[in-house]
C-alpha cells in the first residue's frame, strides 16, 4: 500500500506540473513609443507582473465569472500599457466633477469582490445602484441590469456596510451624492473606468487613526457643527435638518493591467504630489487616470448616538465597494464633458454656472 500511495502521489504531481506547464505565458511589456494595448497575460505571467508592483499573492475562497481559477487577479482586456503619468499644468478650472445620484436598493450580508459566491459571508451591507447586487454578482450579471441611478446608463454596484441605531438598521432616503471626480491636476488625462473594474476602499479591520490619515479621508463624521470626527459623535443635535454624514474618496490612479487583485486595492493608487510643486499626478507604478469617486453618504438619525453603530464595527471600521457596470458611451461622454472639460455638472453633465456648455443627457438621463 505504501508503494501505490507514493507512485500515485508522484502520478498527481507530475500531472499538476504538466498543467502548470501548458498554461504558463511570456508578458509582452509595453513598447517605449507611447501607450500600447495587449491582450490579457496568462496566469503565471500576469502575477509575476503583480509580484513585480509589489503584490502580494493570494486565493480568493472561491473562483468566480470573472475569476475562473479562484486567484484574485482579473486581469483587464486589453491591458493598458505604455503610458506616463501626465505632469502638465492645465488651463484654470476649479472644478471637474459630475455626479451619480444613486438611491438604496437593498441590504444584504453579501460582498461579491471580498466574497464572490459566499452568500451571507460577509457583515450586513447596504447596496445602492444595481438591484440585482449579490455574492454571486459579476460583470456580466451587473452590466445593463436595472439601477437605482438618475442615469439608466449607470449599473454599477456601490456598497457599504449598513448602519444601525440599536437593533434598527438605518438607511439613507433618496439619492445619495456619489462624485466622479478628477483626483490629478491635469484633469485633461483622466479617462473613464474600464468595464468590470471594482475595488475597495478603506477597511473595516483599520484603527481610528489608521481611519483619520487614510488618503480618501474627507472631514470625517458630521453633524450638525460637528465635523473631523473619527467615529460617530456621541450626540448630534435633535432637529429635522441634522443628519449624520460623510464623506470618503477612493484612489483614482490604475495599474492599467488588473480589473481586481486579491487585496482588492493593489491595482488601484492615491495621486501623489508631483516634486517641487502642490499638482497632484498619478505614480509611475499606476499611471492611468480615472475618475476619483467620492461617497457623500447621508443618513437620517440624529440626537442620542450612543447606539449608533456600523454592521462593521465603530464609526472608524467605514469603508465601501465599487464594481463598475456602467455603459461605456455614456460614462465617456460624461467624462469628457464634465471632468476632461472642468465643469461642474450635475447627474445630467449640465453645469449651472456655464450653461453656454450645454449637457450630456436630456431629460431621461440618457444620451440624446
Amino acid at each position: 500500500m505504501r508503494i501505490r500511495g507514493r507512485t500515485l502521489s508522484a502520478l498527481l504531481l507530475s500531472a499538476a506540473l504538466g498543467v502548470s506547464a501548458l498554461t504558463v505565458n511570456t508578458y509582452t511589456a509595453a513598447t517605449a513609443h507611447g501607450e500600447t494595448t495587449a491582450p490579457a497575460a496568462g496566469a503565471h505571467g500576469a502575477h509575476a507582473a503583480g509580484a513585480a508592483n509589489g503584490h502580494v499573492m493570494a486565493a480568493s475562497a472561491l473562483p468566480s465569472a470573472d475569476d475562473a481559477d479562484g486567484d484574485g487577479y482579473i486581469p483587464a482586456v486589453p491591458q493598458v500599457t505604455g503610458v506616463t503619468p501626465s505632469t502638465a499644468t492645465p488651463p484654470p478650472a476649479y472644478h471637474h466633477e459630475f455626479q451619480a445620484g444613486c438611491s438604496v436598493t437593498h441590504t444584504a450580508p453579501d460582498d461579491p469582490i471580498v466574497y464572490p459566491g459566499q452568500f451571507g459571508k460577509s457583515h450586513d451591507h447596504t447596496f445602492m445602484g444595481n438591484t440585482s447586487t449579490n455574492a454571486a454578482s459579476t460583470t456580466g450579471s451587473l452590466y445593463g441590469g436595472s439601477t437605482t441611478c438618475k442615469a439608466p446608463a449607470d449599473a454599477s454596484a456601490y456598497w457599504m456596510p449598513s448602519l444601525y441605531k440599536g437593533d434598527q438598521k438605518i438607511l439613507p432616503v433618496g439619492p445619495q451624492v456619489i462624485y466622479y471626480k478628477a483626483g490629478v491636476t491635469d484633469y485633461r488625462s483622466v479617462r473613464p473606468f474600464p468595464k468590470g473594474l471594482r475595488f475597495v476602499v478603506g477597511n473595516p479591520m483599520q484603527t481610528a487613526q489608521e481611519f483619520r490619515s487614510h488618503k480618501g479621508f474627507v472631514e470625517g463624521w458630521e453633524c450638525g457643527d460637528s465635523f473631523f470626527n473619527t467615529d460617530i459623535p456621541a450626540s448630534c443635535p435633535s432637529r429635522p435638518d441634522v443628519q449624520l454624514n460623510l464623506r470618503m474618496q477612493a484612489p483614482s490612479c490604475w495599474d492599467g493591467l488588473y480589473l481586481d487583485t486579491p487585496d482588492h486595492k493593489s491595482h488601484m493608487a492615491y495621486p501623489v504630489v508631483k516634486p517641487g510643486t502642490n499638482d497632484n499626478m498619478c505614480p509611475a507604478s499606476h499611471p492611468v487616470a480615472l475618475p476619483m469617486i467620492e461617497f457623500k453618504m447621508a443618513w437620517p438619525v440624529n440626537g442620542d448616538m450612543s447606539q449608533v453603530r456600523l454592521a462593521s464595527g465603530r464609526g472608524y471600521s467605514f469603508h465601501y465597494d465599487f464594481f463598475n457596470a456602467w455603459e461605456e458611451r455614456t460614462l465617456k461622454a460624461l467624462v469628457d464633458h464634465c471632468i476632461v472639460g472642468g465643469l461642474q455638472c450635475d447627474t445630467r453633465g449640465f453645469d449651472l454656472y456655464r450653461p453656454e456648455r450645454g449637457v450630456v443627457l436630456n431629460e431621461d438621463h440618457r444620451l440624446p
